[in-house]
């Protein structure tokens, strides 16, 4: 999949579970209004892809790591979302069991 239709997925994905609309999580970004959801619309269609600053307000805007915006799988995705809502020794297990695997 293009870098560009990722982003534009996760970020789609990720606006609808937070139930915003595109101009709602445009203005949460600190996008100016007059252009928040021709914007949003156009990174979710890939038309064009943001820099990485404004990917940065994207994804506090939604409560998602940055990383899950990019991530070009839904493992991968799925894994970023757990990851962050994981405790500190829920991380050290999975680490320790990934570790393991890899060896």
């Amino acid at each position: 999949m293009a870098p560009s239709s990722v982003f534009g997925l996760r970020l789609r994905q990720a606006r609808e579970l937070a139930a915003l609309t595109q101009e709602a999580l445009a203005v949460r970004a600190g996008i100016d209004e007059f252009t928040a959801s021709a914007r949003i619309s156009q990174y979710e269609t890939g038309k064009h892809v943001p820099r990485y600053e404004i990917a940065c307000r994207l994804a506090d805007a939604l409560k998602v790591p940055v990383a899950f915006l990019y991530a070009n799988d839904d493992g991968t995705a799925e894994l970023v979302l757990l990851w962050q809502h994981a405790s500190a020794t829920s991380r050290r297990e999975a680490l320790a069991v990934l570790s393991a695997g890899a060896a």
